[in-house]
């Protein structure tokens, strides 16, 4: 992976770039903190603008990460050039708005149908677009998977063979949180998705919706020709216990093998060890240091490291304890796109969780490139 910084003005895209075949590049995109939202959200647009005609490449997915997502949502179009997730997770960095797009070399996704947006090679994003009836958040989830699991079906595909990774944004976590267990588990189990078959890389975290009355936003990436040789199933046991242990349906994390390269999926990953207890109740800092040491666990599992992810998003329970995990993430991973948003996680006592995705050069002569 190559780390870069573009600066444009006031704006710093840092970016991690994979050259080999096709170009990917992942980026998060910060503006200024000194200016109001509007022109914050302005600010990184134009810069983006500027990163897509500086690299040649097109976003395929953006992530607005907001302060004030029911004020701020008016400055970011309805309609866009790829899949879009907008959400109040508020940036500790003292900025109102933050970007995380990803973009690819020769991208063609067109948008389908309401939010879900699918390329000539059978990529599929699922952006916020994607609605479905405002309800309690197990009916919200229920129609979410649902809906994904018919749109697979008429391509020929299915929620348990072609999805690769999913995201619930979930509005007051602590409370609406089991809704998403229960309607997910139900899904899933209709769908053949067990302890026995496998589950999806997942996030489920607090997120804030524009709309007060959507508790559950929902993301998702699914690949519509890949086949089950080209996955791997990462459970790190050594230092994670089997979701399902605990109540709960999604991968630790998932690789995905093509012709020329490997993607692997972390989930969001908290401080936990293989018997599902909490590491370091507390305490911020040891909870930090054991989290990254799960995702390291599980990034070897997939043939990864550290220099081969391309993004990372931070999530914190506590304001209060950005600046100490700030300090330690600049002097772990000072080139690595990244992210601290303040977002609860969906247990109390873990005061900090991360996802993050990886890619690596693979020779894989049998399968389709990416």
């Amino acid at each position: 992976m190559k780390y870069l910084d573009y600066i444009y003005d006031d704006v710093k895209a840092t970016c991690a770039l994979f050259e080999e075949g096709r170009r990917q590049m992942h980026a998060y995109i910060l503006p200024d903190a000194g200016k109001d939202a509007h022109a914050q959200i302005h600010a990184i647009r134009e810069a983006l603008k500027r990163l897509v005609s500086d690299t040649g490449l097109f976003p395929v997915f953006k992530r607005w990460l907001l302060s004030d997502p029911a004020n701020q949502r008016n400055y970011i179009p309805e309609k866009d050039e790829c899949a879009v997730s907008i959400l109040g997770q508020s940036p500790l960095d003292g900025t109102k708005a933050a970007l995380l797009v990803l973009l690819e070399e020769d991208a063609d996704f067109t948008e389908q149908d309401g939010g879900l947006w699918e390329d000539s090679r059978g990529r599929i994003w699922v952006g916020d677009g994607y609605d479905v009836a405002t309800a309690d958040s197990l009916t919200m989830t229920t129609a979410y998977l649902e809906r994904l699991a018919s749109e697979l079906g008429r391509r020929g595909a299915s929620l348990k063979d072609h999805c690769l990774r999913t995201w619930f944004f979930v509005r007051d976590i602590d409370n609406n949180y089991g809704g998403v267990v229960y309607g997910r588990n139900g899904v899933f189990a209709r769908e053949g998705l067990t302890r026995d078959t496998h589950f999806i890389a997942s996030t489920g975290i607090e997120g804030q919706a524009s709309e007060p009355k959507r508790l559950v936003t929902f993301n998702a990436f699914a690949d519509t020709r890949i086949t089950a040789p080209q996955i791997k199933y990462i459970r790190g046991i050594s230092h994670l216990n089997p979701t399902y242990e605990y109540g709960v349906a999604f991968e630790r994390a998932t690789a995905a093998d093509y012709a020329d390269r490997r993607h692997v999926y972390i989930s969001g990953t908290a401080s936990i060890n293989n018997k599902g207890e909490i590491v370091a109740p507390g305490d911020i800092k040891a909870q930090t240091l054991r989290m990254l040491e799960n995702i390291e666990v599980l990034l070897a599992e997939g043939g990864c490291g550290w220099s081969d992810v391309a993004h990372m998003t931070v999530y914190l329970r506590d304001i209060a304890d950005q600046a100490e995990v700030r300090a330690l993430m600049e002097q772990r991973f000072p080139d690595l796109p990244k992210a601290i948003v303040l977002a609860p996680v969906c247990r109390p006592g873990w005061l900090i969780e991360t996802e993050c995705m990886a890619i690596k050069k693979a020779d894989n002569p049998d399968y389709a490139p990416y």
